[in-house]
């Protein structure tokens, strides 16, 4: 059937009116921020918040709100008719990748994923993605190399599909700590994963808070880099907490910078920062603290949570040094053992995840609040695909 681009000149629409052909209208390839609401998805795609239900949030904070944080509509997503653009999701987060589509108005791509009998990876797409912009949804988290070894997989495939350009969405990055070398005769992990990305065949790689900037660099590829704190920032706006009582506080001097970033965000809250001396890997041991934090609310910031055992120090640390109340944020919770232990036994308020990594029911406890960074990386693929500016998503 043929197919015609709208046009508004009326000469052309009367001529159009005589053919028995269909219209296509135009289409936005990249959503503007929504207004103040949040996304509504459907019921099985909902996170728990505090106590195992929905977050509430208050209306007013008493602070003011950041100006551009999460990618919000109360409205049903417009379905797009677009064929150049197509998403596919592995194992390791389909309910992530599942929100997504969701916001972007369209269906997750069909492929078959499965092991044989030696744990071997079976990859076959069941649609064509010929001259397509391939997104592949697929965090690199635990089984770290499972997952990893998926995502090769999928980007090979795509590659030999004969896909225009393949772009490796990975929402948490998995051997990212191994990014330099502390001591002789050690690897550096995070760039021979970025090679291997590379070499399968993948034309971008889309990453959310790398554990270091450095790791951009590690790749030969275009790497979009998004940030998680904006959907933190967006939930704690929303807390009625006087922006006079917080202090944000890094658990570590490597931290510092981030840290700062996330006070400047927040309404310009002030920094603390909590000396500690690494003796061991997961292993910490706090020292002292630099700030003040007496009767204020601390606001613990990391990009990850492993074993909890340096933000459980430094929430020790905190109420030691008279903090009223602890809340931890981090985008990535990879809740290594003992990490629930640590996490529930009393010494945070708060503990702000998102799901960059799928949290197993079994792990949660009171204290845990998960938020979606579904509409944050819709966005950005939007742009990517439309060849838009992502770095304005976060101005």
């Amino acid at each position: 059937m043929a197919t015609v681009t709208f046009s508004s000149s009326s000469s052309f629409m009367d001529k159009f009116s005589q053919l028995n052909v269909p219209f296509v209208p135009p289409r936005t390839l990249s959503k503007r921020f929504r207004d103040s609401t949040r996304c509504e998805l459907t019921e099985s795609l909902q996170y728990s918040g505090t106590n195992g239900k929905p977050f509430s949030f208050q209306s007013e904070p008493i602070f003011p709100k950041p100006s551009s944080f999460l990618l919000r509509s109360n409205k049903e997503p417009e379905r797009k008719s677009d064929t150049r653009l197509r998403l596919f999701s592995g194992t390791a987060n389909p309910s992530l990748s599942q929100e997504i589509a969701h916001y972007m108005g369209l269906d997750l791509g069909k492929i078959t994923i499965k092991h044989f009998a030696d744990d071997e990876i079976y990859v076959q797409l069941q649609e064509s993605v010929r001259g397509c912009d391939v997104f592949l949804i697929q965090p690199t988290c635990s089984p770290v190399n499972e997952n990893l070894m998926e995502l090769l997989i999928m980007i090979d495939a795509c590659r030999r599909a004969s896909s225009k350009t393949v772009t490796a969405v990975i929402p948490y990055f998995g051997y990212a700590r191994a990014d330099r070398k502390t001591q002789g005769r050690e690897s550096i992990a995070a760039k021979l994963v970025a090679n291997m990305i590379t070499s399968a065949g993948a034309d971008r790689v889309l990453a959310c808070d790398l554990h270091s900037k450095q790791t951009e660099g590690y790749f030969d590829i275009s790497v979009d880099h998004v940030y998680g704190q904006p959907v933190i920032l967006d939930y704690l706006a929303s807390k009625m907490v006087y922006h006079g009582d917080m202090v944000v506080v890094s658990p570590d001097v490597g931290g510092v910078a981030r840290a700062r970033g996330f006070a400047k965000k927040l309404s310009d809250a002030p920094l603390a920062i909590v000396d500690k001396r690494r003796q061991g890997h997961n292993v910490s041991e706090v020292m002292n603290l630099i700030g003040d934090v007496k009767g204020k609310v601390a606001i613990l910031v990391d990009d990850m949570i492993d074993t909890a055992g340096t933000i459980t120090n430094a929430a020790a640390l905190l109420q030691r040094e008279g903090a009223r109340e602890v809340i931890a944020c981090c985008t990535h919770a990879v809740f290594s053992p003992p990490a629930i232990e640590r996490l529930s036994s009393g010494l945070f308020q708060e503990v702000i995840v998102t799901n960059t990594i799928p949290v197993a029911q079994s792990n949660y406890f009171p204290q845990l609040t998960i938020l979606s960074v579904a509409n944050l990386l819709a966005e950005t693929i939007w742009r990517v695909h439309g060849n838009s500016s992502v770095s304005s998503i976060f101005q």
